[in-house]
C-alpha cells in the first residue's frame, strides 16, 4: 500500500501542486471575506451577487480548458499559477460594491482554469496508469486550502493588512506552481470514438440522479468556503481572524476524509458511501445553523466537511458504473457541467437569505439542500445500465 501511495505521489506531482496552489488561493479568500467584504462596504446580498462572477469566470474557464492545454502543452499549469499569482492581488483594489463582481469574475476565470487542466492532467495519468489519483489530488488542494486558511487567520489576528497578506500568499502560490511544471508534454489521448455525433440515447436519468448530488455537493462545499469566516466573526462575536478556523476546519477536515476515500469505497461500496456522507453533510449542516459557541460551530463545520468531503469523486466513479461504456465520457462531462451550477447558487443564495432572514436560515437552507442527495443516491442504485 505505501508503495502504491509513494508512486501515485511521484506521478501526479505536477497537478497535486497545482491544485495545492488552487487551495492556497481560495483558503487565502476565504480568510480574507470579513475584511474584502468590509472593505468594499457590502451588504450580504451584494457580497452573495459578487460571488456569481467567480462561478461564471468557472463556467467559462471549464469551456476553454482543452484548447488551452492543448496550446500550451506542459507550460499551462505554470502560465496559470503565475496568472492566478496576480489576480489573487486584485482584492486590494475592491474599495466599492462594483468592483466586486468584476474582481470576482477575472479571480474565477484565472483560477478555475489552473484547477480544471490540473484536473485533466490528472484524469489523463488516471488512464494512462490505470491508477486512482483524484481523491489523494483533491486531498492536497483541501489540505493547502486549509493551512493557507490558519495561517492568515493569524497573521490578520497579528494585525497584517489586506496589502500585506496577499503578496504574501501569492509567493506561496508562485513556488507551488514552479513545482508544478513537467519536463514533456503529456500525452494528448487519441480522439474518443464514444464522443462522436449524437449521443442520442443519453442515459438522462442516472446522469441527472448524479448532477443533483454533485450540484449540491458544490453548493454546500463553497457556501461554507465563502460564509464559515463571516458567521465565526459576524454571529458568534469572534475576534478579527478568528473567522479563518471556519475554512481551515472545512479544508483540513475534507483533506484527511478524501485520503481515507479510497479505502472506504473500497470496503462499502461507492452507493453506501454517497448516502451515508450525505445523511453526515445534513446533520453537520444543521448544527452549524444552531451552534452558540465557535466550538460547536466548528463541529458542525467538520462534520459537514466529513459527508461532503468525497461525494463528488464517488458519485461520479458511481455514475461510469451505471451508464454504458460508450456513454460513459459523455453522461460524466453532462453531470459535471450539471453540477458545476451549484457554484453559482450556493454562495450567492446564502447572501440572500442572510441578507433577509440571517445565517442561521441561510445554513438550514444549505441543510435542506444536502438531503436531496439522499434520494438521489437511492434512486441511482435502481439504474441498470
Amino acid at each position: 500500500m505505501a508503495k502504491t501511495f509513494l508512486r501515485a505521489l511521484t506521478l501526479s506531482r505536477g497537478p497535486m501542486l497545482a491544485l495545492g496552489a488552487v487551495g492556497v488561493i481560495w483558503g487565502t479568500f476565504a480568510a480574507m471575506v470579513p475584511v474584502i467584504k468590509a472593505q468594499a462596504q457590502a451588504s450580504d446580498a451584494a457580497f452573495g451577487t459578487a460571488l456569481l462572477g467567480s462561478a461564471a469566470g468557472g463556467m467559462v474557464a471549464m469551456y476553454i480548458a482543452p484548447k488551452l492545454s492543448e496550446a500550451l502543452g506542459r507550460f499551462v499549469l505554470l502560465f496559470l499559477a503565475v496568472l492566478s499569482v496576480l489576480v489573487l492581488q486584485l482584492p486590494v483594489f475592491v474599495t466599492s460594491t462594483g468592483r466586486l463582481l468584476p474582481v470576482m469574475a477575472v479571480m474565477g476565470i484565472a483560477v478555475a482554469s489552473l484547477d480544471i487542466n490540473a484536473n485533466l492532467r490528472v484524469s489523463q495519468l488516471e488512464d494512462r496508469h490505470g491508477l486512482h489519483l483524484m481523491n489523494l489530488n483533491h486531498a492536497m488542494f483541501s489540505l493547502c486550502f486549509g493551512a493557507a486558511a490558519v495561517l492568515v487567520a493569524a497573521l490578520r489576528h497579528s494585525g497584517w493588512s489586506i496589502a500585506q497578506i496577499l503578496p504574501l500568499m501569492g509567493g506561496g502560490v508562485l513556488v507551488l506552481g514552479a513545482l508544478s511544471f513537467e519536463g514533456r508534454d503529456p500525452v494528448v489521448p487519441d480522439t474518443d470514438e464514444e464522443a462522436t455525433p449524437a449521443m442520442l440515447g443519453l442515459p438522462w436519468h442516472p446522469i441527472l440522479l448524479v448532477a443533483v448530488m454533485l450540484f449540491v455537493s458544490f453548493m454546500g462545499e463553497n457556501a461554507i468556503e465563502s460564509w464559515s469566516a463571516l458567521f465565526l466573526e459576524r454571529e458568534l462575536g469572534g475576534e478579527a481572524g478568528q473567522g479563518g478556523f471556519g475554512p481551515s476546519m472545512l479544508g483540513f477536515t475534507m483533506a484527511g476524509f478524501r485520503l481515507l476515500g479510497h479505502l472506504g469505497t473500497q470496503r462499502l461500496g461507492e452507493a453506501r458511501v454517497v448516502f451515508w456522507s450525505g445523511v453526515l453533510g445534513v446533520v453537520g449542516a444543521l448544527v452549524l445553523s444552531q451552534a452558540q459557541t465557535q466550538p460547536i460551530a466548528l463541529f458542525g463545520i467538520a462534520v459537514t466537511a466529513i459527508g461532503m468531503a468525497v461525494i463528488v469523486p464517488t458519485a461520479t466513479s458511481l455514475l461510469g458504473k451505471r451508464v454504458s461504456r460508450r456513454h460513459r465520457n459523455v453522461a460524466i462531462s453532462r453531470a459535471w457541467m450539471l453540477g458545476f451550477v451549484g457554484f453559482f447558487v450556493g454562495p450567492s443564495t446564502i447572501g440572500f437569505v442572510s441578507d433577509h432572514f440571517g445565517l442561521r436560515v441561510a445554513f438550514l437552507c444549505v441543510a435542506g439542500m444536502l438531503a436531496l442527495i439522499i434520494p438521489a443516491v437511492l434512486a441511482l442504485t435502481r439504474v441498470r445500465n
